[in-house]
């Protein structure tokens, strides 16, 4: 078996959205409203959805590729403060293939008419990705969710 260097990095990314902290918060405490921006990207189908928002609580989401590639994402829930943070450690899997381990942190602070989100996460890379590859297309998905939530905030 060939050892796999783990690769390590991390961004934050920051938003300002023209919604109050409390419906900021809700678009990821609640697993209804959740499901309208954190999805899989174009030709993703989902196969599963559960969320228990909770600290000790879990996150799961798994869907497939037409071409048959599988994601899984599923966190853990460490700390929760209503409308001002939350705190998760998540793993995604691909095809059966632990490809990483994530901390994140998202912070949630009202600013002028309006609030500002704060996403950072470390990741580490357990499958031989490469780093810099990695974080980018990490920080180009997030800031996909991001945008999505963005536009549903919007109506």
């Amino acid at each position: 078996m060939t050892r796999q260097p783990i690769a390590h990095g991390s961004f934050t990314i920051e938003r300002v959205y023209q919604a109050t902290p409390a419906l900021v918060f809700a678009a990821w405490s609640n697993i209804e409203i959740k499901a309208r921006w954190f999805i899989g990207p174009a030709h993703w189908t989902q196969i599963r959805r559960e969320q228990s928002f909770e600290p000790g609580g879990h996150e799961i989401l798994h869907g497939r590729f037409p071409h048959g590639l599988e994601t899984l994402y599923t966190a853990r829930f460490h700390e929760i403060v209503d409308n001002e943070r939350i705190v998760y450690v998540y793993d995604m899997h691909l095809s059966g293939k632990h490809h990483s381990l994530s901390l994140v942190t998202v912070e949630v602070d009202p600013v002028n008419d309006g609030t500002r989100l704060i996403y950072s996460e470390q990741v580490a890379y357990l499958d031989g990705t490469d780093g810099i590859e990695g974080i980018a297309s990490r920080e180009r998905g997030v800031s996909a969710h991001l945008d999505g939530l963005g536009a549903l905030l919007r109506g």
